[in-house]
């Protein structure tokens, strides 16, 4: 993992650590151990926090990882959502039911669509960061920096990908659940 980089795995790490840290200080009656250990799990909460920090802008997601484009599919998707949802109103405005069905499929077919999409991306996006953390480890021990540059790229991509898919997933979810 890179240093100038937000690691969930590393997080983690940092949080068990500041546990151990924090549970020996508490044996050892070491109220500075025990400070320290408190402090990591902050940090490393925090980490956490920033790891998953995702910012969605239309047909891109934005993390500390980088800059990635969605899948087409998904502001397609969203498109048909967009005008089936207006066909059936207007289908029920004007008491047509044929445009009124019309705009309903369109909508359901928009919803699959943009479902792929996400899908889509958040595979390829969890398969890019485990081939890029892979990738990295073999050309560390093999001290090839150029290429663990390059995994350490397709890791961050991957994450990028990946955090745009599930803060799109995870909004549709909330949106269902407060229906």
């Amino acid at each position: 993992m890179s240093n100038n980089n937000t690691s969930t795995l590393q997080s983690y790490v940092d949080s068990a650590t500041g546990a151990v840290q924090n549970a020996v200080g508490s044996v050892f009656g070491s109220s500075s151990d025990q400070a320290e250990g408190k402090a990591k799990q902050q940090k490393a909460d925090a980490e956490n926090d920033a790891s998953h920090a995702t910012i969605k802008l239309p047909g891109a997601a934005v993390t500390a990882s980088g800059v990635s484009k969605d899948d087409p599919n998904r502001a397609a998707g969203s498109w048909n959502q967009t005008a089936g949802s207006a066909k059936e109103f207007v289908g029920g405005v004007i008491g047509s039911e044929n445009m009124k069905q019309t705009g309903r499929e369109q909508n359901l077919a928009g919803q699959e669509q943009e479902a792929r999409g996400q899908l889509s991306d958040f595979a390829s996006g969890a398969a890019d960061r485990v081939t890029g953390t892979v990738g990295g480890a073999v050309a560390g021990l093999t001290g090839n920096t150029g290429a663990q540059a390059a995994y350490q790229n397709q890791h961050d991509s991957g994450k990028t990908t990946q955090r745009g898919a599930e803060h799109d997933i995870q909004k549709q979810a909330e949106a269902q659940a407060n229906k």
